[in-house]
């Protein structure tokens, strides 16, 4: 029975599960939502995991601090969930940086992204089940509750991005519009060209839409990404079905 877990890359036929992580060779990258926490109604659900936070201390010893995270979240939102446990953190889409060495470049917001921000606050004031989150440097409307509403919700984000000048990064049952700058795949390119992650195998693991720049890089700079859910054209090389196989395969790796 052919296993229906695999993924597709555009152009490409269908691919194995991942490897076995080898802590030795690779720099692994993370998102976060999806990947290594599930899924929640609102942003703020997802707290803290014992078993999490354990697994991503013990890769980092077993990797020399060879592991970032790439999320979607703000840079301190990231750190209450992971509790710490990994330094690099590309945040915000990667409009936060922080390096191995603790320290961090950002995005500063702009006018039009506040201008932005009244608009889809009074948006989510009027709407039940709208849930605005301000990251700072993007603002992010979430539409979990009543996904049949998602059309009218990315015709907005796209209209006040062209108004005033921002990106728009729409996501799994989310619309974001973010300053201009770095994207996920950025920030791993950057993260890859210096120490301790230079001259090891990039190995990128996401989710979500969002993931697809850092699956791509990964791959130009020979290593791979891994699509974490149900299979959908991507540029990930491989897949795991969910985020307790995630677990599970990175703890595996940090056993290797």
């Amino acid at each position: 029975m052919q296993d229906d877990r695999r993924s597709t890359r555009p152009g490409g036929p269908p691919v194995d599960l991942a490897p076995r992580l080898d802590p030795r060779r690779c720099a692994l990258f993370l998102d976060l939502d999806g990947t290594l926490a599930e899924i929640a109604p609102r942003p703020g659900d997802i707290g803290p995991d014992d078993r999490r936070t354990r697994i991503l201390r013990d890769l980092t010893e077993a990797m020399d601090g060879r592991i970032a995270v790439l999320t979607g979240r703000a840079l301190t939102d990231a750190d209450r969930i992971l509790e710490g446990a990994i330094v690099a953190v590309g945040a915000t889409h990667g409009l936060e940086r922080r390096a191995p060495d603790g320290g961090v470049v950002a995005h500063l917001p702009s006018r039009g992204l506040a201008q932005a921000k009244a608009e889809l606050a009074a948006l989510a004031g009027e709407i039940e089940g709208l849930h605005l989150e301000d990251k700072g440097a993007s603002i992010a409307l979430h539409y979990r509750a009543i996904p049949h509403i998602e059309r009218s919700v990315r015709a907005a984000t796209r209209r006040l991005a062209d108004v005033f000048g921002l990106q728009v990064q729409n996501g799994a049952m989310v619309s974001e519009l973010r300053v201009p700058g770095p994207h996920k795949g950025d920030a791993l390119t950057l993260y890859l060209a210096q120490a301790p992650f230079a001259g090891h195998t990039p190995v990128m693991v996401g989710d979500d839409l969002t993931d697809e720049h850092a699956f791509a890089a990964a791959a130009e700079l020979g290593g791979y990404g891994v699509l974490v859910g149900p299979p959908r054209p991507s540029a990930a090389r491989y897949r795991l079905a969910s985020v307790g196989e995630v677990l599970a395969w990175l703890e595996a790796g940090s056993r290797a």
